[in-house]
């Protein structure tokens, strides 16, 4: 099967096509399932774009910036096209007619004309010069695509852009009009694990689709007679935990195997769900349909929703924002940028592609080399497939981002206006907001390359007999966990480039006073205290008195903390316990410094919150340590904590790793 494609004609009614129930001799033809594996060779829809090639030494065309300060209505004016803002109404000595008010009725929008002879259609449209007050979205567009990974590049930027710079907000009002809206989340789902633990985190699913509407069929993509609706070609689910101390972006796969899901149809030219019409037969089709068993078809017969069902029951995570990027602007959008810098150990050729990069080394590309960088499938140095392109992005994307935090693209008034209007014009998303992303990225400026991890969900490594990517689910569930409960994750580090408590970086090479802890016992920790507002408590009550734990959290919401509802602990305690995952030191030791005497204790599955266990010592709660204050407590390291033991093999690209591959 090619790229993007989807076994034809996702069945319907059942889930696993073939099996006898001994009620009809229909054919199973009509359900295409496994066939076999594929020669290999590029699609139609990936032959190389008949674009000339630019030529790398001319300059690129970058942006001018304002010398002097950028003031508001410089900004409105570049998102305007260069017309200035009207000056607001003054009050002034000489005294104005005051303005009549605008017409509610369109009898009141009429002049007397003269008499016309003619038809009704001949006469003038009088009411042409007023705009109208909605305008429906189209149901296809003009502008179309070359590359899938491009799209969930300039998303990811997107999403970054408006999340690292709080200078965001002045898009807000002028943006949000022109965001393309679709269904896509399904926030009650019983596949979302340990939702009290993901509370605060924000999980966007970003995707990269593949159609042949329109004008798609001119770039060299193929026709819908190739391949018709669309596909989901590059999966990207990327997770901001509630800290905002770290971005984990999680690839999948486009051939990965999956169960077969019933889902609702979806009709990627209208964007809508439900029974869609068959033209030359004229009937509806099915009111639910299965996917097949590449997770790519699950986006090709039941759209967004579908696909978030999906991954929501691949990963546990709770998707609670949707982005779907499909737009050719990828190159220019690099060019922008300035370019971007990758590195190869070797030249890259590719069958399809031709010469990607003619010599090895660390190179700045413009966009034409860099969309066929991250689009090459067919290297002809590598051997493994899907995963060597993966690698490739996740190198690209890690470059890209260190070059604009370096850089501070993001404050580039006129570059990051180029990104924003690009994710705009070509994209449909769920649940997002210029305003949520601003609001987001006052909280995570603070964010270093070396807290930017991309990381592949674990597979066997190879495609099976019928071109499946097979999925190892005991060590995806790990993974996910390990994101759910912001344990660390391996190669990332902080902003010193020291390896993040933890990783398997920091367990191989101890710090001098951490060379060989004991098992159990008690840690001295120096730390600081935080903001209470930043700091989530779980009050649980041990005790036999009744409301102590609904007391307790009060007091703690009075003194600043978020809270949450409290509850009954299976067990008596005889000292207040403050439990804690690790990496949360900082939020765990302000907790405990408003319970006297009270231990602290490590333990997995905690996430960003705080749990604190009220013993039979407990007395009242006290005013936290001021923030930023120094604080030493003591840790109790428990041996019955278990432990998250991640992959050994996981494939990972840290976005502060410079080496070259």
């Amino acid at each position: 099967m090619g790229d993007g494609d989807v076994e034809d004609g996702a069945a319907s009614g059942r889930p696993r096509p073939g099996s006898d129930d001994g009620t009809s001799d229909t054919s199973d033809g009509d359900w295409l399932t496994r066939s076999s594996r594929p020669m290999r060779g590029a699609a139609p829809w990936e032959r190389a774009l008949d674009v000339p090639e630019p030529d790398d030494s001319a300059p690129l065309n970058e942006p001018s910036e304002p010398s002097g300060p950028v003031t508001v209505a410089d900004l409105i004016a570049k998102i305007n096209g260069g017309a200035l803002p009207p000056e607001p109404t003054r009050h002034r000595a000489r005294h104005e007619p005051e303005a009549e008010p605008y017409p509610d009725t369109d009898e009141l929008d009429t002049m007397i004309l003269p008499a016309v002879d003619g038809h009704a259609s001949e006469l003038p449209d009088l009411a042409a010069p007023r705009p109208p007050k909605h305008v429906p979205l189209r149901p296809r567009r003009s502008h179309h695509r070359a590359t899938l990974v491009g799209r969930v590049a300039v998303a990811l930027i997107a999403v970054l852009a408006l999340a690292l710079t709080g200078g965001a907000w002045q898009w807000q009002s002028a943006k949000n009009n022109l965001l393309n809206r679709v269904s896509a989340l399904d926030p009650d789902s019983r596949d979302i694990v340990d939702p009290n633990a993901q509370f605060g985190d924000e999980n966007f699913l970003i995707v990269g689709t593949d159609s042949r509407l329109g004008d798609n069929s001119e770039i060299g993509a193929g026709t819908t007679e190739d391949a018709a609706g669309a596909r989901s070609d590059t999966i990207m689910l990327v997770n901001i935990p509630a800290n905002r101390k770290r971005v984990v972006a999680v690839s999948f796969p486009r051939d990965l195997e999956i169960e077969p899901m019933e889902c609702e149809p979806w009709n990627p030219e209208t964007r809508e769900y439900g029974p869609i019409l068959d033209e030359e037969s004229p009937m509806y089709g099915m009111d639910e349909v299965y996917t097949e068993y590449k997770l790519n078809s699950a986006f090709a017969v039941g759209g967004p929703k579908c696909l978030v069902k999906v991954i929501q029951k691949l990963s546990g995570l709770h998707v609670n924002r949707f982005m779907a990027v499909d737009f050719v602007g990828f190159s220019k959008m690099v060019d922008a940028l300035g370019g971007v810098e990758v590195c190869s150990t070797t030249p890259i050729e590719d069958y399809e592609l031709g010469t990607v990069l003619s010599t090895a080394g660390r190179q700045v590309v413009n966009g034409h080399t860099a969309l066929n960088y991250v689009r090459a499938r067919q290297v002809t140095t590598e051997t493994n497939g899907d995963y060597g392109r993966i690698k490739r992005q996740q190198l690209f994307l890690s470059s890209l981002l260190r070059s604009l935090i370096s850089k501070e693209t993001f404050f580039s008034l006129s570059k990051l206006n180029n990104v924003v209007n690009m994710f705009i014009g070509d994209s449909y998303v769920d649940n997002v907001d210029t305003r949520d992303l601003v609001d987001l990225g006052q909280s995570v400026q603070g964010v270093s390359a070396g807290r930017i991890t991309f990381v592949t969900v674990p597979t066997v490594g190879y495609a099976d007999e019928y071109g499946n990517e097979i999925p190892r689910t005991d060590d995806m569930e790990v993974l996910f966990s390990a994101i759910i409960n912001d344990d660390p994750l391996p190669e990332e580090r902080n902003a010193d480039n020291t390896p993040v408590p933890g990783t398997p970086e920091s367990l191989a090479n101890p710090a001098p006073d951490q060379e060989g802890p004991d098992q159990t016992g008690d840690d001295i920790v120096d730390t600081f205290a935080t903001d209470p507002q930043s700091v989530t408590v779980q009050v649980s009550n041990s005790t036999a008195e009744s409301g102590l734990g609904a007391t307790a959290a009060g007091d703690l919401q009075a003194h600043g903390f978020n809270v949450t509802t409290p509850d009954d602990y299976p067990g008596p305690l005889s000292q207040t316990t403050v439990f804690f995952s690790p990496g949360n030191e900082e939020a765990a030791a302000t907790v405990a410094s408003s319970f006297a005497d009270s231990t602290l204790e490590r333990a997995n599955g905690l996430g960003d919150v705080v749990q604190v266990v009220l013993g039979s010592d407990f007395d009242s709660v006290a005013a936290p340590s001021p923030s930023g204050s120094s604080v030493q407590v003591q840790v109790h390291r428990s041996t019955t904590s278990p432990t998250t033991t991640l992959p050994e093999d996981l494939t990972v690209t840290n976005a502060a790793d410079t080496s070259c591959e």
